[in-house]
């Protein structure tokens, strides 16, 4: 216990927020930030790619952007600039919870109906960061909470459907063969088997580890096609707005949701790296922080649709990283932007995970989703389950998981509304924020 209110203190870190540790320690402890990372970042867009069947050349320049915009975002968010960031160790990456509206807005206009919404939908986290008291009325931890679980409970299905074969499968009549859900059998296990260790650096590693080994083993298989690639040399430029822009008023109205749930996390987020950090965590400087965080966390977002990226948002599991290390100088924080950066600017980066069989992918991401949906529930537990708080979760569940188990049941609508309301995140997430605003119960 002692211990632990030391670390909470900062009085466990090794290195303070301020301090630049020597070379040698900041690369070490940077590259253990990259290794707990790595594949969230990778993943969003592996899958969105998957989802709407593109070819192998942009599916690996999307996955390149995604770590190109990361490094950008983590930068912004360490260093500060005028009042974007939050000037803490805050690392940034492609968020998980915006793929099934992203997927949505994909399969309704494309690639560039993802990022006009992206770019656009982003204004709404950067003006709750300036009104982020009177927002925390409206989103109560009971929302948030009700809207993580829905966020893991619709991927689920998408981790589901890789582990089948995805797409592919299904088209050439394979899917759910022993070979597809065997190979993804095996990288679940692997990483359960490593995430058990007491061995730290290997139960940072276990998701990392349960890829390769599954990759080797498909590769075995026949399953990896590698002459499907022309070349993994050269060099990816950035181009701005490469796919185009279109706008798709249904599109933002979803991400728009999200947007407004990211919020709330980054400031748990911020609220947690700033104690683990041993700063403040109420009085000025803390909102002031906070408000940083925030709007850098949108701003973030606006740049990675700008650079042909998916949504960032904080990782909550780098706070976990500044524990087990007893490092939070925000210098680290450059470090890993700068290897992020160089990692999306080669091309055979991409290429080598755009060739990644779904079944590896989803072995590893069931257990990413599932453990979504997990932490929205001890979100929900955490809150006094009185009989109001059992109505709001009854209805935002319903109305969530029927729109994603039944589709078919929003096809006599409008098409603006079907288009709304086809995200089980968007429709669950909209009646638990009306629900808990209009349902009043007198005990």
């Amino acid at each position: 216990m002692e211990k632990e209110q030391a670390m909470a203190s900062g009085a466990g870190l090794i290195y303070g927020l301020n301090d630049r540790p020597p070379l040698k320690e900041t690369i070490f402890a940077a590259l253990q930030h990259l290794l707990a990372i790595f594949v969230a970042i990778i993943t969003p867009p592996l899958i969105i790619a998957g989802a709407l069947k593109l070819d192998l050349d942009t599916t690996g320049f999307l996955v390149s952007m995604a770590l190109f915009a990361s490094g950008i975002s983590t930068f912004i968010q360490c260093r500060r600039l005028g009042p974007v960031g939050c000037g803490l160790l805050c690392i940034q990456g492609t968020s998980f919870s915006f793929i099934g509206p992203v997927i949505s807005a994909g399969l309704t206009g494309g690639l560039s109906a993802i990022f006009g919404a992206c770019i656009v939908a982003s204004s709404v986290e950067m003006v709750i960061s300036r009104v982020l008291k009177y927002t925390r009325k409206v989103i109560t931890p009971l929302v948030s909470g009700i809207v993580v679980t829905l966020i893991g409970m619709s991927l689920i299905k998408v981790g589901v459907s890789a582990c089948g074969g995805g797409a592919v499968a299904q088209a050439n009549g394979t899917f759910g063969a022993l070979e597809h859900v065997g190979l993804a059998a095996l990288v679940l296990v692997l990483i359960i088997f490593f995430n058990r260790s007491s061995n730290r650096y290997l139960r940072m590693s276990s998701i990392v580890i349960g890829l390769i080994v599954g990759y080797i083993v498909a590769w075995a298989l026949g399953m990896v096609d590698f002459s499907s690639v022309q070349s993994y040399g050269g060099f990816n430029i950035p181009i701005p707005f490469r796919y185009g822009l279109s706008f798709d008023i249904s599109s933002i109205i979803a991400l728009a949701l999200v947007y407004l749930i990211t919020a709330i996390e980054a400031y748990g987020d911020i609220t947690a790296n700033s104690l683990i950090s041993g700063e403040p965590v109420e009085g000025e400087k803390f909102v002031k922080r906070a408000s940083g965080g925030i709007l850098a966390d949108g701003f973030n977002s606006m740049l990675a649709g700008v650079f042909n990226s998916f949504p960032n948002s904080i990782f909550a599991q780098n706070n976990g990283m500044i524990q087990l290390t007893g490092v939070a100088s925000r210098y680290v924080g450059y470090f890993i932007a700068g290897f992020l950066i160089l990692l999306g600017l080669f091309p055979a980066v991409g290429l080598v995970f755009s060739l990644m069989p779904e079944p590896v992918l989803g072995g590893a991401t069931l257990l990413m989703f599932g453990t979504v949906a997990a932490a929205g529930i001890r979100i929900i537990a955490a809150q006094k389950i009185d009989r109001k708080a059992t109505l709001v979760m009854a209805l935002s569940f319903s109305f969530g998981l029927s729109v994603e188990l039944v589709p078919d049941i929003l096809s006599q609508l409008p098409e603006v509304l079907r288009n709304i309301f086809a995200s089980g995140i968007t429709t669950g997430g909209v009646t638990a924020i009306l629900a808990n605003l209009l349902i009043r119960i007198k005990e």
